[in-house]
């Protein structure tokens, strides 16, 4: 078993009246850690240190927070071993996995380290004569992070990476799923050298976490918000920030389509998608959830794709299995009843459907069409449905045919027409060949529609935490400015 506390100020502290909440394993019952139970008086107190160690950390040169964070990807990989425990056993991770977020979490933090620089003033055009135009940007203040469990190191350090390198203070709230996951993670970048107060954590029961999110939101000293997680909580965390005219960034859930044209690769197409789907039980926002496939080729790719679902089986005896668990038994109750309904509806079960505990197979269903859940909901589970089309426009409206909009692929020979087919896909990102499951923090991220607003990743992220001020200049007062109006 686990303890897990928060921090604040640098320190590791109990809530208040040590109260703890218990994260157990909702197949067996066991305890996985007794976590800290925060209340609103706490995560106030988060808050005002991040409040208290702003100065200090804004007016610090960029250079030093930059070689901050760059040290701070460094010891991560240094407690590779540790994060890969924790993982297994509070979302039942595989190492893959958190190999995988590790290693995005260290590039995330070496692209925010490049972008310290982005603080500062430069001079801008179009002033009037006898006048000097500045353009300031400035760090924001104190952010809050909001960080889910499914990628849990990778998306706790998206939440706090970029708003540290351009000057801000951090509160990151974590998932009452993964309390030591996140504890650990800040821990590892307070070790790093962050100064005292500059990176806090909470952590709160899950009965607590409205409570505690609209306390931090609401505090006066923090001036933006960013929240990975499902569209339904999203929703809530934007209207709360606007109540408080706070600014907001939210990547929230999905429903990623592939595209297999009738002259894609097959083979590499079948493995592509099942990455795409599969990886980490399919419980990442960016997983395929529908393979639009063209009528002529549907049932020689479905044959591909049903040998490599089965190369993914794990072992019900043991519990091993190449890509994980899925986070609950719940979880496993939702995804059979989106099956059972597909398959009620005209769906056919390819392969899977199978569980033990919280170890599910990975599941092709084909056939799958428009009135079925599963072919409006998002997944989130090792579960993929395949829907035939006639073509390539039938299969564009297919993948538009979404409230969702945050990823999407297309797989053909033709890289003209995949890019044609691309520009026309309502999604934040498309990618040509390859799986829906691709991150490079460079690059801005994020989704359309009821996939959120705003990006994280590449420059766009210089924005998204920081403030921008117009100064005017004049080596004398204006004496009849006001006449000339």
């Amino acid at each position: 078993m686990f303890g897990a506390r928060g921090i604040v100020g640098g320190i590791a502290v109990s809530a208040l009246d040590e109260r703890c909440y218990e994260r157990r394993d909702t197949a067996t019952g066991a305890i996985l850690t007794l976590a800290a139970a925060f209340g609103p008086a706490e995560a106030e107190a988060a808050a005002d240190a991040a409040a208290g160690a702003f100065p200090g950390w804004s007016g610090l040169d960029p250079s030093n927070r930059a070689a901050l964070l760059v040290k701070g990807a460094e010891l991560l990989e240094t407690r590779l071993d540790t994060l890969c425990h924790i993982g297994e056993r509070e979302v039942g991770a595989c190492p893959s996995w958190i190999r995988f977020n590790v290693e995005i979490a260290q590039a995330t933090l070496r692209h925010a380290a490049s972008l310290a620089g982005a603080i500062g003033e430069e001079n801008a055009t179009g002033a009037p004569a006898g006048v000097r135009y500045r353009l300031i940007r400035r760090p924001a203040g104190v952010v809050l992070g909001l960080a889910p469990w499914n990628a849990p190191v990778a998306l706790a350090v998206r939440a706090v990476a970029a708003p540290l390198a351009l000057g801000n203070t951090v509160v990151l709230k974590g998932s009452e799923l993964c309390p030591k996951m996140h504890e650990t993670v800040t821990q590892t970048l307070i070790d790093a050298g962050l100064p005292e107060g500059v990176l806090n954590f909470v952590s709160s029961a899950p009965e607590d976490a409205h409570d505690v999110v609209e306390v931090l939101i609401a505090h006066p000293a923090v001036r933006r918000v960013n929240f990975t997680g499902s569209t339904r909580v999203g929703r809530q965390v934007a209207a709360t920030a606007a109540q408080h005219l706070k600014r907001c960034l939210l990547e929230l859930s999905g429903k990623a389509s592939s595209i297999v044209l009738a002259d894609a690769d097959l083979d590499g197409t079948a493995k592509a998608v099942a990455h795409g789907a599969f990886f980490n039980q399919g419980q990442v926002c960016m997983s395929t959830d529908r393979i639009v496939v063209e009528e002529a080729v549907a049932d020689a790719f479905v044959d591909r794709l049903k040998a490599e679902a089965e190369k993914l089986r794990g072992d019900p005896h043991t519990g091993q299995a190449p890509f994980g668990h899925v986070i609950g038994t719940d979880a496993v109750l939702r995804l059979h009843g989106l099956i059972d309904d597909a398959l009620g509806k005209g769906a056919v079960l390819i392969t899977g459907g199978e569980h033990a505990g919280t170890l599910m197979q990975p599941t092709v269903i084909d056939h799958v069409a428009y009135g079925m859940r599963i072919y409006e909901k998002e997944i989130f589970g090792p579960v993929v449905g395949v829907v035939r089309v006639a073509d390539a426009e039938e299969a564009v409206t297919v993948a538009n045919d979404t409230e969702y909009g945050l990823t999407a692929a297309v797989f053909s020979r033709d890289l003209g027409k995949a890019r044609t087919i691309a520009r026309q896909i309502e999604a934040g990102a498309v990618h040509i060949n390859g799986t829906t499951v691709c991150d490079d923090p460079t690059m801005p991220y994020g989704g359309m529609k009821a996939s959120g607003y705003g990006r994280f990743g590449g420059r766009a992220v210089i924005d998204e935490f920081t403030e921008i001020q117009w100064m005017t200049e004049r080596d004398e007062p204006a004496a009849d400015q006001l006449d000339r109006q």
